[in-house]
């Protein structure tokens, strides 16, 4: 009830981007925004653009269906709508709604008077994303090196591509982005557990603080890094496994295209070795 007492204060017209008082408004809890409804739009038509090709293949199976990018010899054209087509158009649907989603996000955040550190960071997922599906597609010249958006196939694809270079754990911005998702895994585990033992203590005992929180990590770690830095540090972490993520499939192929394993042969070079 808290909650809902002081949410009116910020139900009220302007901050938006684009479209003025035109979709400025609320549904119950959801705040609509021509971006929201830019947001359904993509969405509606990216699925039901799916479930269309999905209808033009072999199977309902949804482990095995399947829609795949153009072959080829297309190379950067646009190709017929069964022959990879609808995998062009579901791309462009799904980017104008990731683009959508953040825009709408910043549209709140203008509301509530905050900083834009959130549609910031939802904007280096969708960076990662068209990273896949766009940029690098046009580096290597064909659509045909997107990935598939299906189950199978797309497991498929990741496993190709990485023995496609010989072994992709030797890719050092790959090494530097599985080291960011892990640190971010651990480090929110560490809090998520930490506010959980907190607030849900034994029977008869009382809720912990924050001050109880930090002297447990100053007592265990001899540090502690605060309720407001676990959050920038879990922001940072995650930015950068998404950037990290994006540079290590964007220079596989487009700046090297020998086994990852091969690249590492200036470390056996340095002449402290020798």
């Amino acid at each position: 009830m808290a909650m809902l007492s002081f949410e009116r204060k910020y139900r009220v017209r302007g901050g938006t981007l684009l479209g003025g008082d035109l979709f400025d408004f609320w549904v119950g809890p959801f705040y609509v925004g021509f971006f929201g409804v830019t947001t359904i739009f993509f969405t509606a038509l990216g699925t039901a653009l799916i479930v269309y090709g999905a209808s033009l293949g072999p199977t309902w199976n949804i482990w095995q269906i399947s829609i795949n990018p153009p072959a080829e010899e297309i190379g950067l054209g646009f190709a017929p709508l069964k022959e990879g087509g609808l995998w062009q158009v579901i791309t462009i649907c799904a980017i104008g709604a990731f683009g959508s989603w953040a825009l709408r996000q910043a549209e709140i955040a203008r509301k509530l008077g905050m900083g834009m550190h959130v549609p910031w960071a939802f904007s280096f997922a969708i960076l990662a994303y068209v990273t896949l599906v766009v940029f690098r597609p046009v580096l290597m010249g064909a659509w045909s090196y997107g990935f598939p958006y299906g189950i199978f196939t797309h497991l498929d694809w990741v496993s190709a591509t990485g023995y496609a270079y010989g072994n992709f754990h030797y890719n050092p911005a790959h090494m530097i982005a599985i080291t960011f998702f892990f640190t971010n895994c651990l480090a929110l585990a560490l809090h998520g557990g930490l506010i959980l033992s907190a607030t849900n203590p034994k029977k008869g005992q009382a809720v912990k603080t924050a001050e109880h929180e930090n002297t447990y990590f100053r007592d265990t770690i001899g540090y502690s890094i605060g309720t407001l830095g676990i959050h920038r540090l879990g922001l940072f972490l995650a930015i950068s496994a998404s950037f990290w993520s994006a540079v290590c499939i964007i220079i596989s192929g487009p700046l090297w295209t020998e086994a990852w394993s091969e690249w590492w042969e200036w470390w056996r070079r340095i002449p402290v070795w020798s």
